[in-house]
């Protein structure tokens, strides 16, 4: 009988991990961490054309430690935009070698306005819309936890 009871307890166990599995990756990303002025965010990662093209598309919340890193994998001129976006985001341009080049701020949700970087950059963070500037976030610092 105890055997049993193991075994129902394992099955139990490797249930529960394979399910932690499943919500660290339920939207279809990778997630890491990352620092920007010593603020944490935990981001999902936007590596391929797939999931750059689906981005935050039809979120109606996202936690306030929580973003999207678009990885464009070496330095290029790059537009967004928000269609079928729901959030107001604010973009950080992320050059590669880590520094915010450029912020577009509280992003109007389903425009189809593109949004060009300033300059060529690898990287794109998305937040909430508002959080760079409740954060003192300021072109010219670095971003540090990056994908290299």
């Amino acid at each position: 009988m105890k055997s049993l009871f193991q075994m129902v307890l394992v099955v139990c166990f490797i249930s529960a991990a394979v399910v932690a599995g499943l919500n660290a990756k339920a939207n279809g990303f990778e997630r890491s961490r990352i620092l920007v002025d010593g603020d944490v965010f935990n981001v999902e990662l936007a590596v391929t054309p797939e999931e750059r093209s689906r981005g935050l598309m039809f979120r109606t919340e996202m936690a306030n430690d929580a973003g999207m890193l678009f990885d464009f994998g070496r330095a290029a001129d790059v537009s967004m935009w928000m269609k079928n976006t729901f959030i107001s985001l604010d973009m950080l341009f992320i050059d590669a070698n880590g520094t915010i080049v450029g912020i577009e701020k509280r992003t109007v949700p389903q425009s189809q306005t593109i949004i060009p970087t300033p300059k060529p950059v690898r990287f794109v963070l998305e937040l909430n819309g508002g959080a760079a500037d409740r954060m003192g976030f300021e072109v010219g610092e670095k971003v540090e936890g990056l994908p290299r």
